[in-house]
């Protein structure tokens, strides 16, 4: 079957590498010169499907004024002239709901554990490095950052996922380099079965494991429509410096991240996607001792610390303003601040590369999986922040429904046609 994958970012690599080990005649077109270079490029590369969490959650809209004036903030909002953004809060509203929220945040956990389980099948046959670490610690700054976690360590509890709930000194015992520490949490909550690695450099050799299996890459290639007739997608029509081209698919999987809307407008597909901006800093590690060995949260300002091998990552706040990648000061300044305050001595402020990239996020936090109405068209989209944590699953799951096998979990809930309702 001749299908063609649209992005290379982690989905849409995992989405074509799936299809291939299916028997697929697989095409990937990217607008970017390589994989991994938007999204996926310089996120916190934490996979922690017990903590996948919904954006909107109970006492969410409290904190976003809270935090709406003060310097270091995990939460930027600036309202714009808009009405897609009007709309997609007015819908993040009433998804802030604590029923609502336990419903999301199942799902999520849904597809995340699925996820973690196929990358622990695929890492089993294609054994590599990309900067693993084992173990996943929380930390609460205040009490409030505590109560506002009670209804997620509910959704724990009841799930019967492994967690430990630890003091301040029992967060030192789990990383040493706290000791270092300029605040002192008042408790942390411990993930002993999440992990952590680097997305980009994951994505990079799954490239290569997809073109050893035949996939065909199309770099620096825009996608500027897709040929729909009679109900059913028939072709894509791509521009690159070989000019305008129309690629025949029998099977188009979108996955563009927040531009994936634009282009499914035309055909009458709404997907209710919002870009909220993520930053992060990648800074070499100076002091190996007083560094963290594997991945952190500050629940406070939900920024997330992260060790890739010799390097730190510090990946944090969500900023729902306008579509541009600009890198904001008062975002840089809160990254460091929430390494400055953990791990004051691990890494050299002045060596650090900021990054800032646009996560295609829902209302309700759960992905778009499988079909978009239109035949032969598929989606596998709106990942938020968590698309590292469920791209091969989402990946497995796509390419499960485009050659007809019933895929592994239920999908209720994490389909488009919830939004149909």
């Amino acid at each position: 079957m001749k299908t063609i994958v649209l992005g290379g970012g982690v989905i849409g690599v995992a989405t074509a590498f799936y299809l291939s080990q299916q028997g697929c005649d697989v095409t990937l077109i990217e607008r970017e010169p390589d994989v991994a270079l938007s999204t996926s490029f310089g996120n916190a590369g934490v996979i922690a499907p017990g903590y996948v969490t919904p954006w909107a959650a109970p006492g969410m809209p409290a904190k976003i004024l809270k935090y709406l004036f003060k310097p270091a903030s995990p939460l930027i909002f600036r309202p714009a002239f808009d009405p897609a953004q009007w709309r997609w809060i007015a819908r993040w509203l009433r998804e802030c709901d604590l029923e609502r929220f336990r419903v999301n945040k199942q799902r999520m956990q849904r597809i995340a554990y699925y996820s973690r389980e196929c990358l622990h099948e695929f890492r089993r046959g294609y054994p590599f490095d990309y900067g693993r670490s084992q173990g996943y610690l929380q930390l609460f700054r205040s009490e409030y950052d505590v109560e506002l976690a009670q209804p997620a360590l509910a959704v724990l509890r009841d799930a019967g996922i492994a967690h430990r709930e630890v003091s301040a000194a029992q967060c030192v015992e789990i990383e040493p380099g706290l000791r270092w520490a300029r605040q002192t949490p008042v408790s942390g909550l411990y993930l002993p079965d999440d992990e952590a690695g680097d997305c980009a450099r994951f994505t990079r050799e799954l490239r290569a494991i997809c073109e050893r299996n035949g996939v065909q890459f199309r770099f620096d290639t825009r996608v500027s429509a897709l040929d729909v007739r009679g109900g059913m997608v028939r072709a894509v029509q791509i521009e690159s410096e070989r000019g305008r081209e129309t690629l025949q698919a029998e099977a188009v999987v979108v996955a563009l991240g927040v531009d994936s809307a634009a282009l499914l407008a035309p055909l009458g597909v709404k997907v209710p996607l919002y870009p909220v901006k993520g930053y992060s800093a990648t800074l070499p590690i100076t002091d190996e001792e007083k560094a963290p060995h594997a991945a952190l949260m500050d629940e406070s300002l939900k920024t997330a610390i992260t060790r890739f091998g010799n390097n730190l990552r510090v990946a944090g706040t969500a900023e729902l303003g306008n579509r541009q990648t600009t890198l904001r000061e008062q975002a840089l300044q809160t990254l460091m601040k929430v390494l400055s305050d953990w791990f004051p001595h691990a890494a050299n402020p002045t060596s650090a590369h900021f990054w800032v990239g646009r996560r295609p996020m829902t209302p309700d936090g759960a992905p778009l999986l499988g079909p978009s109405g239109v035949d032969n068209l598929w989606l596998n989209l709106g990942h938020g922040s968590t698309g590292w944590a469920m791209s091969m699953g989402s990946g497995r799951v796509v390419a499960d429904l485009i050659t007809q096998r019933k895929p592994e979990i239920d999908l209720d809930g994490l389909t488009l046609a919830r939004y149909r309702k």
